[in-house]
C-alpha cells in the first residue's frame, strides 16, 4: 500500500515540475516588458513561491488557454516596477493598455476554472469577437467607445473585414475597442437591433459610445480602412454629435 502511495505522489510531483518548467520565468525587469509585449494579451503569475495560494491553479489554468501566453515571476524588482505589492495574477493586454490584477490572497477558493474564467473574461484584443464572456471584459474597460464590425461569419467578406480592422486597431489604442458582432448569430440579434440591423444588412459599421449610451452607423458603402478611420476620427473631435444617431429596433435594450 506505501509503495504505491509513494510512486502516486512522484508522480505528481513530476507532472507539476513539468507544468512548472513550461511557463517562462521573468528574471527581470527587461525580459518582464519584452514578455507583456509579445502579444495582445498576456498572463504573468506573480508568486513567493510554489507554495503559494493559486500557483497550482494558474499551472492547471494555462494549459486550458493555450491561446494566451502564460509566464512566472518571482522578482521584486519585476514586482516594484508593475505595482504588485502580493501574490497576484494579472492580465496585461494591448487593446487598451490594461493591467487587470487579480491579488489571490482576496480569493478564498481560488481554482482552476476560476482563472480560466478571470483571463477568458479579460482577454481584450485588438478586435475582440462579442458574446456574454466577452462582454464583460469589453463594458468593464476604462475605454467606452466601442467601434463595431456587425458581419456575418462564414460571408465572402468576413475574413477580409476582420483582417482590415485588426490592423487598424492599434492606431486607436486607448480611444476605442474593436469589437466584432457576429450577426449569423441568433444570440447577437439584440445587438442589431440596438442599431435597427437586420443579418441581410450585414455588413455594417457602427459606433457605440458608453459614456452617452449614444450610437452611430457609418453610411452604407464600402468598408475601407480609410472610411473606418476618418469615422473614428469624427467621434473623437466631437463632430458625430451633430449626426442623426442610428435607429434601435422595437426589441432593442440600452446594451449590446
Amino acid at each position: 500500500m506505501l509503495i504505491p502511495l509513494l510512486l502516486s505522489l512522484l508522480v505528481c510531483s513530476a507532472t507539476c515540475k513539468d507544468q512548472d518548467s513550461a511557463l517562462p520565468r521573468l528574471a527581470d525587469v527587461k525580459a518582464a516588458e519584452a514578455f507583456i509585449d509579445s502579444a495582445e494579451v498576456v498572463v504573468v503569475g506573480f508568486f513567493e513561491g510554489e507554495e503559494s495560494h493559486g500557483f497550482r491553479e494558474l499551472l492547471a489554468a494555462a494549459k486550458l488557454v493555450d491561446t494566451v501566453p502564460v509566464a512566472l515571476c518571482t522578482d521584486k524588482e519585476v514586482w516594484a516596477e508593475l505595482s504588485i505589492s502580493s501574490d497576484t495574477v494579472a492580465v496585461f493586454r494591448k487593446a487598451d493598455n490594461h493591467q487587470e490584477n487579480l491579488v489571490t490572497a482576496n480569493v478564498k477558493k481560488l481554482e482552476t476554472d476560476g482563472l480560466v474564467n478571470f483571463i477568458t473574461i479579460n482577454e481584450v484584443r485588438y478586435i475582440t469577437e462579442y458574446n456574454q464572456v466577452t462582454a464583460v471584459g469589453l463594458f468593464n474597460s476604462e475605454v467606452k467607445a466601442h467601434l463595431l464590425l456587425f458581419v456575418n461569419r462564414g460571408s465572402e467578406e468576413y475574413a477580409e473585414l476582420k483582417e482590415r480592422l485588426e490592423a487598424l486597431a492599434p492606431e486607436f489604442t486607448g480611444k476605442f475597442l474593436f469589437v466584432l458582432i457576429n450577426g449569423a448569430l441568433k444570440s447577437n440579434s439584440r445587438s442589431l437591433g440596438y442599431f435597427g440591423l437586420k443579418p441581410r444588412e450585414l455588413p455594417r459599421v457602427g459606433i457605440y459610445d458608453g459614456d452617452s449610451d449614444m450610437k452611430w452607423l457609418l453610411p452604407e458603402g464600402e468598408i475601407s480602412t480609410e472610411r473606418v478611420r476618418e469615422f473614428c476620427q469624427s467621434f473623437l473631435k466631437g463632430d458625430l454629435k451633430e449626426v442623426k444617431q442610428a435607429t434601435a429596433g422595437a426589441e432593442a435594450k440600452t446594451e449590446l
